[in-house]
């Protein structure tokens, strides 16, 4: 074989894996998907959609002679607020933080808040969930008043500390790809390092900033055993920030293991598990459509 044919045949290889690199995040998705589909699909047939999305009555394993009920509006509930809620305090924090890590600490304090953030955001869920139970919540119990500290507020908060290091390490990373002639240009013409800031920099690293925020979403929206330390685990439509409630993911870590494999109840948490995964999949198709509106918007005002 010669030397030509021999780095063609390596550039299609190195091609071929790729391609492959490129296609495997979809056909793990997909397997995914198919996996969840096919535990949860057994038990659809008899769970009263009405009653899933409009109750909060969720008894999977009944006494024998009960109806089973499978209301999960107060999983539901329960898991957009606290997320929400965790929002709510990450991006302001997040964002902020990269803003000074990336444009006003010294070169000295910012390779220190760098690794101080990044050993923030590896801290393991579980140490995260000892702290809201043993340290947030007796605070927010004392100052609230509520009788427990374990409720929405303290479950919203943990999600917040645990996003704000992934928010501000990969929004710190979309500033400082910002390109320096911008900062030139902008300070050249008389702008404030905040009109810096708020009308340059933000703009430009519009892309990357959403997905910081993303990255910390989806950290929320997934998280596990923080949430079920910290929660109260009470399935209920919160009517304050001081009331316990319960996530779809605590619920499935809670009850899974305990489940008889193939029965209604271990499937019907698989049907949890799936409608988890439609939400983290409308959250990401809406973020997609948000993006592409921005480009477009650019494109015209480039016009």
């Amino acid at each position: 074989m010669s030397s030509s044919a021999g780095k063609r045949l390596g550039e299609r290889a190195i091609e071929a894996f790729i391609t492959f690199s490129g296609w495997s995040s979809i056909l793990c998705m997909l397997a995914i998907f198919v996996f969840v589909l096919r535990e949860a699909l057994p038990v659809v047939p008899k769970i009263d959609f009405v009653e899933l999305f409009t109750s909060t009555r969720w008894i999977p394993a009944p006494a024998k002679g009960n109806p089973a009920h499978y209301g999960a509006l107060g999983l539901i509930t329960g898991t957009l607020t606290t997320t929400l809620l965790g929002m709510a305090l990450a991006v302001p924090a997040g964002l902020g933080a990269a803003v000074y890590v990336a444009e006003f600490a010294s070169a000295r304090a910012r390779e220190t808040l760098k690794v101080l953030i990044e050993l923030l955001a590896a801290i393991p869920s579980i140490v995260w969930g000892f702290i809201g139970l043993m340290v947030i919540g007796p605070v927010v119990a004392r100052v609230t008043g509520a009788p427990l500290g374990t409720n929405l507020l303290t479950g919203g908060l943990i999600l917040g500390l645990m996003s704000v290091p992934v928010i501000a390490s990969i929004a710190e990373d979309a500033l400082r790809a910002v390109p320096d002639t911008y900062r030139e240009a902008a300070l050249a013409l008389g702008a404030s390092p905040w009109e810096l800031v708020t009308r340059v920099l933000f703009p430009a690293a519009k892309k990357g900033l959403l997905a910081a925020c993303l990255l910390g979403l989806g950290r929320a929206v997934g998280e596990t055993m923080a949430v079920l330390l910290a929660t109260g685990h009470a399935n209920q439509i919160p009517t304050s920030l001081v009331d316990p409630v319960r996530t779809l993911t605590a619920a499935i870590a809670a009850e899974l293991g305990e489940a008889p494999k193939g029965s209604d109840h271990y499937r019907a948490l698989f049907v949890l598990g799936a409608l988890l995964l439609l939400l983290t999949v409308a959250i990401n198709v809406t973020a997609d459509i948000f993006v592409r509106g921005i480009r477009t918007d650019g494109a015209k005002r480039a016009r």
